[in-house]
């Protein structure tokens, strides 16, 4: 079993190295290809061709992974475009191929220190398997992170709109205005947007688009709003300064929540690491104590069953504290 465990690692090292390698060298040379093909279209200028292979291809290509075998395999998933998504929304330029590459490397490493530490094959799965899933978890919190800085400045940037409206602007000219003058987030998703528009696309399919992108509520009150305007007609600055002030009394809302359920969540915190903190000091203090419950029987399935009541604790008590408003 240390053998295979071994064998396992060894082979989670050399692709998480040759991804790194093909994903320098593969970056390094599309960059120079398409800087050539752009080179040769500029220079040709308004000078025609019917040779196929002076055509340029503009089309936007999906990439999953640097690696081309692993790019072919996740473009067949159907969990890799969500993956792609979720790295686009966190603002984060990996591929979808580094991400599991990642996960695959934070679990069998640790998995195999702890299994060569314990002996005990399933504590070592089941700690890499929670180690494994860190970076996605690290996506999540920076999609979420994202999505609450484009909550939070989405009032001033309706507000921006509904000045540019009542200047005389269009609203096409309007989400032009909020795409310069916004910050980030909220700039560079209403500029594609905007150029959405501009390139052809109906503004509907605009709307959807950004709201596909950023799936917030608040977004979706604001373009059902604006779609519902354009098909039936209406003031709409009107309209979009009531949704704006909608927004910010949910924001008024969420603030009192969540400041009258701190302290629900510190205690679900405390609980929730108190006893591995606890158990890596009396470790550190004795080790011959602790090891008693890895090498036997009955101290592996006490640990067993302080890990499942902890998690059912914690999943508990964040059920109870999160509160939708």
């Amino acid at each position: 079993m240390p053998l295979l465990l071994l064998l396992v690692f060894a082979g989670v090292f050399t692709v998480f190295a040759l991804l790194l390698i093909a994903r320098g060298a593969g970056a390094s040379q599309r960059t120079k290809e398409t800087l050539a093909r752009l080179e040769s279209a500029l220079a040709s200028g308004a000078k025609k061709t019917d040779s196929p292979d002076e055509i340029v291809d503009l089309r936007k290509q999906e990439l999953f992974s640097a690696l081309p075998w692993l790019n072919q395999w996740l473009l067949r998933l159907e969990v890799a475009p969500r993956l792609r998504t979720l790295l686009y929304q966190a603002n984060l330029k990996w591929t979808v191929g580094g991400l599991l590459l990642m996960s695959l490397g934070c679990f069998a490493i640790p998995a195999y220190l702890v299994y060569l530490r314990t002996g005990a094959a399933i504590l070592a799965a089941l700690l890499g398997l929670l180690l494994g899933t860190a970076p996605i978890f690290y996506v999540l919190a920076r999609r979420r992170q994202r999505f609450a800085h484009f909550e939070q400045g989405l009032p001033e940037a309706i507000d921006l709109m509904v000045s540019a409206l009542r200047a005389g602007h269009s609203l096409v000219s309007s989400i032009g205005l909020v795409a310069k003058e916004s910050p980030v987030p909220i700039g560079p998703e209403f500029k594609v947007c905007f150029d959405e528009q501009n390139y052809g696309l109906d503004l509907r399919t605009a709307l959807g688009n950004l709201v596909r992108r950023i799936p917030l509520q608040d977004l979706k009150i604001v373009t059902t709003a604006i779609l519902i305007q354009r098909s039936s007609g209406g003031n709409l600055a009107e309209v979009l300064d009531k949704a704006s002030s909608l927004i910010r009394e949910r924001f008024k809302l969420r603030r009192q929540v969540r400041t009258h359920t701190a302290q629900g969540r510190l205690t679900g915190w405390i609980l929730s690491f108190l006893p591995v903190v606890l158990g890596l000091a009396l470790y550190l203090v004795n080790p011959g104590t602790m090891s008693l419950l890895w090498h036997r029987d009955l101290g592996i399935k006490l640990l067993y069953a302080a890990g499942v009541m902890t998690l059912a604790g914690a999943l508990v008590i964040r059920k109870i504290v999160n509160m939708e408003v």
